[in-house]
């Protein structure tokens, strides 16, 4: 095998969407053969790049392109401390680009790679959310006459931010400023809406729900076990990691399908979960565990117990890190759903060849690799923004803070 090294790690920040994306570019010692990988943090994306070009790239120049498993343990061990979120998302930029320059060498796509295809498309869902029941209800039309029939419905956001809007909320004198909600307004409002969905639209629609991890544990039962006369697909994130072997006392009392897993980091988080049955679906950010290399032991270790993938896939998230995640879904038998919040015209102009939809099923353009690159001059014209963070600043009516 012709010995081929990385010659030089690059890493660019561009916002064609309104979030700050991270993309990662591996060149090699083979004139015009690179590979590119997401390593999107959105909300620490300086030190995702930091960890990038300070530590890992010169720790990495010189080596073999084709020892993607090494290399990742190495980077993985590197830091003597592991498994937080802006390591492992500069990990799985260059994990990604590895794989991505693997593929070109074999001249197949990455699904091809991993064992070929378990069906032709990849079933996505797609996000309602709105101020009012009536909002809602008008965009799930709007997916379902484009062909989507799963559809996560929201309203006022995670949590519902009503504040000023349903229900005035009272707060103490001196309150800070945040993104207010109420549990009670919040739960009452869902319960509604999904009456709502199911007697307007009907029940030939799969819908679900996520709860970002907002209730109490007391409430979160209350409320999923509410939720099962509307039969949802899914109820997302319903607990916060550190709460994750409660999902026991959940699985135990209600028949809802649970999923789990957007803030996970580390294997021990999911571990559990997952070998108790206390779950139906995963759905890590790949980025955040480190990129292919852990989500396919991870994809493999979910099938032995019968939960299913259903990767995270907001908008910020690369459509680089998108393919990646969909080549998965391809190619793996346990896949059961796929995020997808769909890419504009900027995008598409940065990363060509992005995935695309018809359907409501998504589909790659079989190239080698990932399949999709990214065009330096495009993203220049769409520079890093000042992020807003409002929304992670959240508070209860009395002015708690508390994790969005």
């Amino acid at each position: 095998m012709k010995a081929i090294t990385i010659r030089d790690i690059k890493v660019f920040v561009t916002a064609p969407h309104g979030n700050n994306l991270v993309v990662v570019r591996v060149e090699t010692s083979e004139p015009g053969l690179y590979g590119v990988g997401c390593a999107t943090f959105t909300w620490r994306c300086k030190a995702v790049v930091t960890a990038i070009e300070e530590y890992l790239c010169p720790m990495l120049k010189g080596r073999s392109v084709h020892d993607i498993e090494d290399i990742w343990q190495s980077m993985m061990g590197s830091s003597y401390w592991r498994n937080g979120p802006v390591l492992n998302n500069a990990l799985s930029g260059v994990d990604e680009a590895l794989w991505d320059i693997k593929g070109k060498l074999a001249g197949m796509p990455l699904y091809s790679l991993f064992g070929g295809k378990c069906r032709e498309g990849i079933a996505v869902y797609r996000h309602a959310d709105g101020n009012s029941p009536e909002a809602v209800e008008e965009k799930i039309h709007a997916f379902m006459e484009e062909g989507y029939r799963y559809i996560r419905c929201h309203m006022g956001t995670y949590g519902g931010n009503f504040d000023g809007s349903i229900q005035k909320m009272v707060h103490p004198e001196n309150a800070p400023a945040g993104a207010y909600y109420s549990t009670r307004t919040y739960m009452q409002s869902v319960i509604r809406l999904f009456e709502r969905i199911r007697s307007n639209v009907g029940w030939n629609l799969e819908i679900m729900h996520d709860i970002h991890e907002r209730l109490s544990l007391a409430d979160t039962l209350a409320f999923v076990k509410e939720l099962e006369q509307f039969k949802p697909f899914f109820v997302e994130d319903a607990l916060p990691p550190e709460q994750v072997n409660y999902f026991e006392y959940l699985r135990k009392q209600t028949t809802v399908p649970l999923a789990m897993g957007e803030l996970f980091t580390h294997p021990i988080e999911w571990r559990t979960a997952v070998q108790n049955q206390w779950i139906d679906f995963i759905r890590c950010h790949l980025s955040d565990i480190g990129g292919l290399t852990p989500a396919r032991k991870l994809a493999a270790f979910c099938e032995s117990y019968q939960v299913r993938t259903a990767w995270h896939g907001p908008n910020d998230l690369s459509p680089i890190g998108m393919a990646a995640q969909m080549h998965l879904d391809l190619s793996s038998p346990n896949f059961g759903i796929q995020e997808f919040a769909g890419f504009n015209e900027a995008e598409e102009e940065v990363f060509p060849g992005c995935p695309f939809t018809k359907d409501g099923y998504a589909y790659l353009n079989d190239r080698p690799g990932i399949g999709v690159d990214f065009d330096e001059k495009a993203a220049a014209k769409y520079p890093p923004m000042e992020m807003d963070f409002s929304w992670l600043f959240s508070r209860l009516e009395d002015g708690t803070a508390v994790r969005p």
